[in-house]
């Protein structure tokens, strides 16, 4: 199974969390991420389902006209990536609230609707795409491959439903072993690159030498 299914397992366990009797009963309440509602929150997590379908358009679309990006390393990705270490708030996490709140506006069960049937058909979309596909983001300025893009959704579905969950007193979603590995082995890397190897292993293996923390967002 390829990061293809994995990301339709993950994306269908967040579906169904949006879909829960909690969350739409919280809507406008905060929520666990400071400066978020549990609506804002439940939309920031569509998002990353909803995403995807610019994805699987028209190979360039976003693009100018004659140009082709090249992909970069997700690795690459998160190193560019401004949103890391940007104040809460600032320009750039107000605007990512403000669109979550946005994507939410019509309410609990539209947002449902509209993630059910983005999903409808990304299970069409993704098994006739080539696996070579390059995704250009016009909201970065620069290209990934397919699975990396894919990769960088299942992330943010992992973390968010757990803050959805968190938000509402439900237990979060595990996700599958075929979703999860790749996971963990993306954040293992970032957590290396931003606190070291040695860091890394003595918060896996050494209490009395463990740093503090070593989170990677």
């Amino acid at each position: 199974m390829g990061l293809k299914d994995a990301y339709l397992e993950t994306a269908t366990q967040a579906e169904a969390l949006l879909g829960a009797a909690e969350v739409a009963a919280s809507w406008e309440k905060p929520s666990a991420l400071a400066q978020w509602t549990v609506g804002g929150l439940a939309g920031h997590l569509a998002y990353q389902i909803l995403s995807v379908d610019p994805a699987l358009q028209e190979p360039g679309s976003g693009q100018k006209p004659g140009s082709r990006q090249e992909p970069i390393s997700v690795l690459e990705h998160y190193a560019r990536a401004v949103w890391i270490d940007a104040p809460l708030d600032g320009e750039v996490n107000s605007g990512i609230r403000a669109k979550g709140e946005g994507i939410s506006s019509e309410g609990a069960g539209r947002l449902r609707q509209r993630v059910r049937a983005a999903l409808d058909g990304q299970r069409t979309g993704l098994a006739d795409a080539q696996d070579d596909r390059v995704v250009f983001m016009p909201q970065t300025g620069w290209a990934l491959s397919l699975d990396d893009f894919l990769l960088t959704r299942m992330v943010e579905l992992a973390v968010h439903m757990d803050d959805l969950a968190v938000s509402v007193g439900l237990r979060a979603p595990e996700l599958p072993g075929v979703a999860f590995e790749p996971v963990l082995a993306l954040l293992t890397g970032l957590a290396v690159r931003r606190h070291g190897q040695a860091a890394l292993l003595r918060a896996l293996t050494r209490a009395e030498r463990a740093p503090a923390g070593i989170t990677v967002f």
